[in-house]
């Protein structure tokens, strides 16, 4: 079918919105008709190369909330007319990784960045021309429609707004996971979050959930500071280096226990930094995305031996997609998680490089793409 999607042809340069044809779902394959997309930063990295697809053009998104409207033979979970969140990470449930628990690093995510469908190893989306493209994480959500593999379809509860159900598809889970897994945040726990942007702030509500004493935000941006203390943060700073002098004023000189990096890039000469506002025997979880290309990391090897601490790296929140997702917006459905805050401001997808603009400016804790009947 013909529809239409935001394209990029090179890196650096805006995302354009042109023309594409989207196959039909073959074996275990499902089409969804999308209703709302999350702007991940992720995305962004497709634009300047820190995250490397195997070519052009691709189509973006990869946090995505829909209805399902064909399913291809094989799929026996998920039906026309259901409610769904893709996630980014598809979960067979099958492989040596998920059957030993790691349903996170399911070993379908080998093909993540190639662009060619699981079930077949073709292309399922071209340009107008003709020219394979390839989505974002084998899903590419910045398009009214999209063909995607069953290991990635998420069925929820039908009640649930798309314009936050989307955001569990990536952002939520993750920082959400990067407190309460990865970290392992515990009652009393006092918790450094770097980075207070979609997936920083799951990370919040996470270590408050988990019974943090002190959440400790860290941004340069004002208007996500002052949003972390309403989501529930006790201090706010604009730097690692004044963290670091009111978490010691704070705990007395012993820092924090768990520090979650939820930046919007990674950069190897920070990780000293966020190791010495972590406590003896504590945890720096880096949840944030480097550049693949980049090696260079700045760490005191000693200290991290003599202290006792632990350089945890995570993806999706160490979570299960198929278990957390709809637990997670169980929990937003009871009142025990703020999706709807989190919402800065909704786009079309005319507007998407304007709500890129407002991210990097660091207008929006979220933007979302939101489709209409005007779309299909």
């Amino acid at each position: 079918m013909k529809t239409k999607g935001a394209l990029i042809w090179e890196f650096n340069k805006p995302w354009t919105i042109e023309e594409i044809e989207i196959g039909d779902p073959v074996k275990d394959e499902v089409k969804i008709q999308m209703e709302a997309s999350g702007m991940c930063h992720s995305d962004h990295h497709l634009v300047t190369g820190d995250i490397p697809m195997a070519g052009f053009p691709v189509l973006g998104g990869h946090e995505g909330a829909g209805i399902v409207v064909e399913v291809g033979p094989g799929v026996d979970h998920i039906a026309v007319g259901d409610h769904v969140v893709l996630s980014f990470i598809p979960s067979c449930g099958e492989c040596p990784s998920c059957q030993a628990g790691l349903r996170n690093l399911c070993d379908l995510g080998m093909y993540l960045l190639t662009g060619t469908a699981v079930s077949d190893g073709t292309h399922r989306v071209h340009a107008a021309d003709g020219t394979p493209v390839l989505p974002m994480t084998l899903l590419g959500t910045f398009s009214p429609y999209m063909v995607v593999h069953k290991s990635s379809v998420v069925k929820i509860d039908p009640s649930i707004p798309f314009e936050v159900a989307c955001l569990v598809g990536c952002g939520v889970t993750t920082g959400y996971g990067s407190a309460v897994r990865s970290g392992e945040v515990r009652p009393g726990d006092d918790v450094v979050i770097v980075g207070v942007g979609g997936v920083g702030t799951g990370a919040l509500q996470g270590a408050l959930n988990a019974g943090a004493r002190n959440v400790f935000a860290v941004d340069p941006v004002e208007f996500k500071r002052d949003n972390a203390l309403k989501f529930g943060a006790t201090h706010a700073y604009p730097d690692i280096f004044s963290a670091m002098a009111g978490v010691a004023e704070v705990t007395n000189g012993r820092m924090a226990h768990k520090t979650i990096v939820t930046v919007g890039e990674l950069k190897g000469e920070d990780i000293d930094h966020y190791m010495n506002i972590t406590a003896k025997g504590g945890t720096v979880v880096a949840t944030a995305v480097a550049n693949m290309a980049s090696n260079d990391v700045k760490l005191n090897l000693s200290m991290l031996t003599l202290l006792q601490k632990r350089l945890q790296g995570t993806i999706f929140g160490g979570g299960n997609p198929h278990h957390d997702i709809p637990s997670l917006l169980a929990m937003y459905k009871a009142g025990r998680l703020n999706l709807d805050d989190m919402v800065t401001r909704q786009y079309k997808l005319e507007q998407i490089n304007e709500g890129y603009a407002d991210m990097l400016e660091g207008r929006n804790i979220r933007g979302v793409i939101r489709y209409t009947d005007a779309d299909r």
